[in-house]
Order: structure tokens, then sequence, then C-alpha cells
């Protein structure tokens, strides 16, 4: 049981780290053509946003309003693309590790299994 424990400890640690490591990411995205991009964390945080020139008409603020929306949600998109195959891997390759040694009786972390007893 302890060593179930200690793999749990370590996927725990392993996947704060990846998160720590997905928040110092910048991931972009764009729309209309560039005129509008954002900046957004692995953490799907907005850090920045560039409006060109000719995309802030003050006449046709939402067209502008709709650019920066759609741009969020590119970046954001993206992001989620690259937390999921950053994270995924580890968690599958800690998984698969532990259940393998949990229930294979020739590993020596075997979780020992109750016999049944004759009725």
């Amino acid at each position: 049981m302890s060593q179930l424990l200690q793999q749990a400890q370590q996927m725990q640690a392993g996947l704060l780290a990846a998160q720590r490591e997905l928040t110092e990411l910048a991931i972009e995205g764009s729309a209309g053509g560039g005129a509008v991009r954002v900046t957004v964390d692995g953490a799907l945080q907005l850090k920045h946003v560039f409006i060109a020139p000719e995309a802030a008409d003050p006449n046709d603020t939402e067209h502008l309003a709709r650019l920066i929306l759609t741009a969020t949600e590119n970046a954001r998109a993206s992001a989620r693309e690259t937390a999921t195959s950053a994270l995924l891997p580890a968690i599958a390759d800690t998984l698969t590790h532990g259940i393998r040694q949990h229930l294979d009786p020739r590993h020596p972390n075997a979780a020992q299994r109750p016999r049944p007893t004759p009725e």
C-alpha cells in the first residue's frame, strides 16, 4: 500500500511540475489576418493583446470585439492542445507503470491479494 501511495505522490509531483511549465508558455492566437493577436499562457490566462491600427475602426467596434474574441478562442484552443499533449503522456506512463507493478504477482511491489478460502 505504501508503494501505491508513493507512486501517487510521484505522479502528483510530476503533474505539478508540468502545470508550472505550462504557465510559462506563451501561445498566440490571431484573427483578421493577424490584425488582432492575443497571447495566453498554458493556464489559459490572457497575457497580451495586439490590435493593428487598421482593425480599430471607431465606427465598427462590434467587428473589433469579434476579432478579439476569435483570436482569444484560437489561442486558448492551441493552449489546451499543448497542455493535453504535455500532460497526457506523463499521466498515462505513470498510471501504466503503477498498475503493472500493482497487478504483476512477480513484481516485488505487487499488492498482496488475499487468497480465496475454500468453502
